[in-house]
């Protein structure tokens, strides 16, 4: 069976990294803005050539209103053409942190974007959902193999290249997963911070009960956004006697001035994966969402 990787020009890099890991042809979709900002897409065929069979589109989802409707237009037209297997590749998976409704008629993000994934693609594979209230990705894709990889491992194997004997420690009580995939691999030392509330809008933390003083300390999470929650923890470590604080995230989401905010807590290194692009990327997914491929019929893994 034929297999093609499909990327936009603005993931050309990643993309490539997980073709040449997977062993798959990768090719661009080309794209044209027209003044109205509506979108035309045209996919790599070449006249009197078939499509492959099976298509895997490489979409990061982050910022991600305008991509939806990439996946609507490039999916549709893909099953026209005649593929048989439309697989997602998307490092960050959007939309998924909102998974009850807190206020009547609100929309639950979660169950929309799942099931508009799962009506046009026969598998998705993503790195670190932001899950809170369901146990398995398949819960919010309902259709077709949900695949949920884990950076936690990649982002350990770093930490004990960078650092000797490094403390690690979740900013809050949904990082405990990512703590923990992390610290089994190397044996690290680790807590999890907890926040306790004050009112709606005021939120403290509390550091873990473990020994911080004198320690090199990695605060891990999947995501980081506005990096308040970071700042606030990494400065309560150092307050607490801690010999350094670093921050290492699946997810540089990074929102405008976020690393500025990190920064300026005397937070030292900023590591991150590739699953979005940023200066901060120090370890590769590629090899990670390649075997995942592999385990689904594709590419050599």
């Amino acid at each position: 069976m034929s297999a093609l990787l499909l990327y936009f020009d603005d993931e050309q890099a990643a993309a490539e990294r997980l073709a040449a890991a997977a062993g798959l042809r990768a090719a661009a979709i080309e794209r044209h803005r027209f003044p109205d900002d509506e979108l035309r897409l045209r996919l790599p065929l070449v006249a009197g050539e078939a499509l492959a069979d099976t298509l895997v589109l490489y979409r990061g989802l982050e910022r991600p209103n305008e991509k939806l409707v990439e996946l609507l237009l490039v999916a549709g037209e893909a099953r026209r053409l005649g593929a048989r297997r439309l697989l997602l590749v998307a490092p960050y998976l959007a939309y998924m942190r909102q998974d009850i409704a807190f206020h009547p008629g609100e929309v639950v993000s979660q169950r929309v974007v799942g099931q508009f994934l799962a009506e046009r693609f026969d598998g998705v594979i993503t790195v670190d959902p932001h899950l809170h209230r369901i146990a398995a990705l398949s819960e919010a894709i309902p259709r077709g193999a949900a695949v949920s990889l884990s950076g936690a491992p990649l982002l350990a194997g770093l930490l004990a290249r960078q650092l000797a004997d490094p403390l690690l420690v979740g900013p809050d009580a949904e990082s405990r997963q990512w703590i923990e995939a992390a610290a089994a691999v190397h044996g690290f030392d680790y807590g999890v911070c907890s926040k306790i509330r004050h009112g709606d809008r005021q939120v403290d933390i509390a550091l873990p009960e473990v020994a911080v003083r004198g320690r090199a300390v990695v605060l891990l999470d999947d995501v980081a956004s506005s990096g308040h929650t970071l700042a606030r923890a990494a400065a309560l470590l150092l307050a607490a006697g801690a010999a350094s604080v670093d921050v290492a995230v699946t997810h540089a989401l990074f929102a405008a001035g976020a690393l500025e905010v990190i920064r300026a807590a005397g937070v030292r290194h900023v590591w991150s994966s590739d699953c979005i692009a940023h200066p901060s990327n120090a370890v590769s997914v590629a090899p990670l969402l390649a075997g995942a491929l592999a385990q689904l019929g594709v590419g050599a893994g």
